[in-house]
């Protein structure tokens, strides 16, 4: 925004301080002057002109003196204002600088003024805040972004080739390129709609409603039903009535990405699959528990990136795009809710997700107490 020039703050409060002084000192000098013409020592002639009563030589000397008080204040203000002020405001120019740096994209840079508590400190904290979590952000987008790059460029890479077969032995069979081409091409489509997925869900653009996660449980398990089969997994399902205030298709993605993603990295026979939903003191809970291979506390922490694969994700041919469990999270956070991973002892992944219920007596459907 641009701004007409002005004066600095630093000039504001040594005017400030300053007139302060002088207003100080000029009460001081009226109380001594209607002090003085209260006793008597000063008064107004025939001609309305104050002269001192006989004997008042202190009187005499009282106007030099007083003019000599003003100048001192004015002198010792402005120069005792200007000090003052410049200290008061070194913090403010630090977090000034600050802010200019990161305005070049610089966001490594930290204030972390000393000193104890006061409004200037908690600014600079709060702006240290502000900057950790921006360049957190910055490095994530440009890690999720340079991932993106990355798995676009691998089926695009395999269609080329695919079709620069074709094109160099024109007596190919056709049908196998195009079953190929098929596959992968799906695949980019899946990968390109999680992304605007995800970029969706990050940007909060969705209309709440009061939905079920029970009922949202039993049609995820229901349209996953023939992949477990296929697979040899047996799925449950359990829990009680568990409302909350959100997105229903965006929910139904959470909760179809986490009965998929257990259905998928689970034993390769006889695996099991447990759902639960159900409403705590501290809020609406879907887990959803897995059998599967042990996996270790550090591998569980980063599930949840984007483009993270455990090893079972790489050999199977339901291995996704890497993006069911980070959608989840992302879809997860924007509902107000926590995630999390929890590996189990005997092998697979407890995954709960703990979202706010809807408020009772609100608007929507008549919830059962």
């Amino acid at each position: 925004m641009d701004r007409r020039p002005g004066l600095s703050v630093r000039v504001k409060l040594t005017l400030s301080y300053a007139g302060f002084l002088l207003l100080a000192g000029a009460l001081l000098l009226s109380a001594i002057g209607f002090f003085l013409v209260r006793e008597g020592w000063l008064r107004v002639n025939e001609e309305g002109v104050w002269r001192a009563t006989p004997g008042t030589d202190f009187v005499r000397g009282f106007a030099p003196l007083a003019a000599a008080v003003m100048v001192f204040l004015l002198v010792f203000g402005l120069l005792g204002g200007w000090i003052l002020a410049g200290r008061m405001l070194a913090p403010l120019a630090r977090i000034t600088d600050a802010t200019r740096m990161a305005t070049t994209g610089s966001l490594s840079h930290r204030i972390r003024l000393p000193g104890r508590r006061d409004e200037f400190r908690e600014l600079a904290d709060a702006f240290d805040a502000m900057l950790a979590r921006l360049e957190a952000q910055v490095a994530e987008q440009q890690r999720f972004a340079a991932n993106a790059s990355h798995e676009l460029r691998t089926p695009l890479a395999i269609s080329k080739s695919l079709l620069d077969v074709a094109h160099n032995d024109p007596t190919r069979e056709p049908g196998k390129l195009v079953d190929r081409l098929r596959t992968v091409n799906t695949r980019a489509i899946d990968l390109t709609e999680a992304l605007l997925l995800l970029s969706r869900a990050e940007q909060g653009a969705f209309t709440r409603e009061y939905v079920d996660l029970s009922l949202l449980a039993e049609e995820a398990t229901e349209t996953l039903l023939p992949l477990a089969e296929e697979r040899g997994v047996t799925v449950e399902t359990s829990g009680d009535i568990t409302p909350v205030h959100g997105s229903q298709a965006l929910l139904l993605q959470l909760t179809t990405n986490l009965v998929h993603n257990a259905i998928v990295h689970n034993l390769p026979a006889g695996g099991t699959v447990r759902v639960h939903t159900g409403v705590h003191p501290g809020g609406a809970v879907l887990t959803v528990e897995n059998t599967g291979e042990v996996i270790s506390p550090r591998l569980a922490a980063t599930l949840t990136e984007p483009f993270q694969r455990g090893t079972e994700r790489v050999h199977t041919g339901q291995a996704g795009v890497g993006l069911g469990l980070a959608i989840v999270r992302t879809l997860t956070h924007a509902h107000g809710g926590t995630l999390t991973l929890t590996p189990r002892p005997a092998g697979g992944l407890r995954t709960t997700v703990q979202l706010p219920p809807a408020a009772p007596g609100a608007a929507g459907p008549p919830w059962p107490a």
